[in-house]
């Protein structure tokens, strides 16, 4: 034990600084989703055209003002939100790029050496 006033880790109380920091990192991520989006480019080597699949970042709410315990949690859900469309949309992409390579590789065969 320290003998200062919020010196020992396990005071069961956070700073008010510390408090601080985790609404602004709640606020700055709230209302936010991580979605896929799907990209398209020509390949002039195999003249097809090909699509790869990226995460993209959108905003669907703010938060204007509020304040007690309705803030707390509408922070932490907005947190939980965001936690799982990036969960759920990295998914997508990882699985839908590896279906794109596939569709690529077939619409344009390794040329044979030589030829």
């Amino acid at each position: 034990m320290s003998g200062k006033p919020g010196g020992d880790i396990l005071s069961g109380t956070m700073s008010s600084r510390s408090t601080a920091v985790a609404v602004l990192a709640g606020l700055l991520a709230s209302g936010c989703v991580i979605v896929p989006i799907t990209i398209e480019s020509y390949d002039p080597d195999c003249r097809v055209v090909t699509r790869h699949m990226e995460l993209k970042t959108v905003q669907l709410a703010a938060f204007n003002s509020c304040n007690g315990q309705n803030c707390d949690a509408a922070v932490l859900a907005a947190l939980g939100v965001t936690a799982v469309s990036i969960v759920v949309s990295g998914s997508i992409v990882v699985v839908g790029n590896v279906v794109y390579w596939a569709v690529h590789r077939a619409d344009c065969p390794l040329q044979p050496v030589g030829t």
